[in-house]
C-alpha cells in the first residue's frame, strides 16, 4: 500500500474541512458551463439575500448601429468587441412599446407597452391596436408605430448570470423562425448551444443596419440538457417579471 498517497489524500481532506468555502466553489460542468453546477443557484440566492433579480442588474447587449457586425459586450474592464455571442438561451420575451413622439429621447418611458406583444400592460389586445398597423409610424414607411423586439436571456459558459441580448424587430422573424425549427424536432431551446452573429444589410431608404443570425453549434447531452432546463426554470423564478415590464422596451 502506498502510504505516501494515502497521507496526501488525508491532508487534502483535512484542508477541505478547514476551509468550507473551497467546498462551495463553482466548477464548470461536463459541457463547460459554469452555471450547470448544483450549487450555482444557491450562490445567487445567497448573494441576493433572496431578493428578486431586477432588470438593472443584467448586462445588456444591444443591436449595433450603422450596420456594424460587431457586438459591444459589457465586461469587467469596460465594453468588449465580440464578433459572435455563443451560449444557452434560458428564456426570451417579445416586448413591444409605443411612444407618442416620433423620436423619443433614450430612457423616455413608453406610453404603452407589452411584455409578450399580445396583451398590453393595461390589458388591451395588441392585435387590434392601430399602432400595430404597418405604416402607422410616420405614414411614409411601412414601419409600425409600436416598436417590437426580442429580449434573450443568454447564458454564457463562464458566467452564472445570463446577458440580455436585445434583438430588434428587423431580426425578430429570424429568431422566431430559428426557435420554430427547434420546436419542429421537439428540441427545447435551452438544450442547444446557440451562436448569434451579425450581417450588414441596407434598408429601402438606404440606411445600413445589422441583421441577426442564429444557429445551433452544439446539442447538450441528456444530463446537461436536463440541468439547463431546470436551471432556466429556477433562474427565471428569481427574475421579478412584474418589476421588469417597464424596462423591457426602450427608446433609442
Amino acid at each position: 500500500m502506498d502510504t505516501t498517497k494515502l497521507k496526501d489524500r488525508l491532508e487534502d481532506k483535512a484542508r477541505e474541512l478547514q476551509n468550507p468555502v473551497a467546498n462551495t466553489a463553482l466548477t464548470p460542468s461536463e459541457s463547460g458551463y459554469l452555471a450547470l453546477n448544483n450549487n450555482a443557484l444557491d450562490v445567487i440566492r445567497a448573494n441576493l439575500k433572496n431578493q428578486p433579480l431586477s432588470f438593472d442588474l443584467f448586462d445588456i447587449v444591444k443591436s449595433p448601429s450603422g450596420g456594424s457586425t460587431v457586438f459591444s459586450v459589457p465586461g469587467l474592464a469596460g465594453d468588449e468587441a465580440e464578433k459572435e455571442l455563443t451560449g444557452i438561451i434560458l428564456d426570451y420575451t417579445t416586448p413591444r412599446a409605443y411612444w407618442d413622439t416620433p423620436d423619443p429621447v433614450e430612457g423616455t418611458p413608453p406610453v404603452c407597452l407589452s411584455q409578450n406583444s399580445i396583451i398590453s400592460q393595461d390589458g388591451k389586445s395588441c392585435a387590434h391596436c392601430p399602432y400595430n398597423d404597418f405604416g402607422s409610424k410616420d405614414g411614409e414607411s411601412n414601419a409600425k408605430a409600436c416598436k417590437e423586439s426580442v429580449l434573450i436571456f443568454l447564458l454564457r459558459p463562464n458566467s452564472i448570470i445570463p446577458v440580455l441580448v436585445r434583438v430588434p424587430v428587423t431580426s425578430k422573424g429570424r429568431f422566431l423562425k430559428y426557435s420554430t425549427r427547434l420546436l419542429s424536432t421537439l428540441t427545447p431551446i435551452s438544450s442547444v448551444v446557440t451562436r448569434i452573429t451579425l450581417e450588414k444589410a441596407t434598408s429601402k431608404a438606404g440606411k445600413p443596419f445589422a441583421l441577426f443570425n442564429f444557429e445551433t453549434v452544439n446539442v447538450l447531452n441528456a444530463a446537461d440538457a436536463a440541468n439547463a432546463k431546470e436551471y432556466a426554470r429556477q433562474f427565471m423564478e428569481l427574475v421579478n417579471s412584474a418589476d421588469m415590464i417597464p424596462d423591457l422596451a426602450e427608446a433609442s
